[in-house]
């Protein structure tokens, strides 16, 4: 009995058109995954400058809260030394020199703390600032990346094009964070 005959010349050329056609398509997929890998890795430095700005906002923050508790006890050693003064002279004893010029060197300390104190308020103010900026440039890569990944499974290159605005508009914030004084 004689093998029946398949027509398989159809079915090559079918194969070799797919194979062909799909050579674009698995181009354009290792595209998507290369910006993906790109993406993440620009937010992943992001999000390491995200974390280092948001400690030291922290940190400074702290070393503020501390200078102006250190104002606050200069205060109070002021206002008991004054109303020492005070007593003194209601009693008509004699005040010592010595004490008034500690309560000049209390106000001098004070004024002197408070502006140290404010100093890094501003130095935390700015790297919570910074912290932000790149808290959002992370978001945005994050965004890309999953619409980078929607248009592979609904293959629709449109999607990749609006996941590399989104990366895009997260690359200009990473930038400002590292160059906005």
């Amino acid at each position: 009995m004689e093998a029946p005959e398949v027509p398989t010349e159809h079915l090559h050329e079918h194969i070799h058109e797919q194979a062909h056609g799909s050579g674009g398509k698995i181009r354009w997929v290792m595209g998507v995954a290369m910006t993906s890998a790109l993406l993440a890795a620009m937010a992943a430095v992001a999000s390491l400058m995200a974390g280092h700005h948001s400690n030291e906002a922290m940190i400074e923050q702290i070393k503020s809260s501390d200078q102006w508790g250190y104002y606050q006890a200069k205060g109070v050693k002021a206002a008991v030394l004054g109303s020492k003064l005070e007593l003194l002279e209601g009693l008509e004893k004699t005040v010592s020199p010595k004490d008034k010029e500690k309560i000049a060197e209390y106000a001098k300390q004070q004024q002197e703390i408070k502006e140290k104190a404010e100093e890094l308020e501003k130095t935390a103010d700015h790297h919570l600032h910074t912290h932000l900026i790149f808290a959002r440039s992370v978001t945005l890569f994050q965004v890309a990346i999953a619409i980078a990944a929607i248009s592979v499974l609904v293959h629709k290159r449109q999607f990749w094009f609006v996941s590399i605005g989104f990366g895009a508009v997260g690359l200009v914030f990473l930038l400002l964070g590292f160059f906005k004084p």
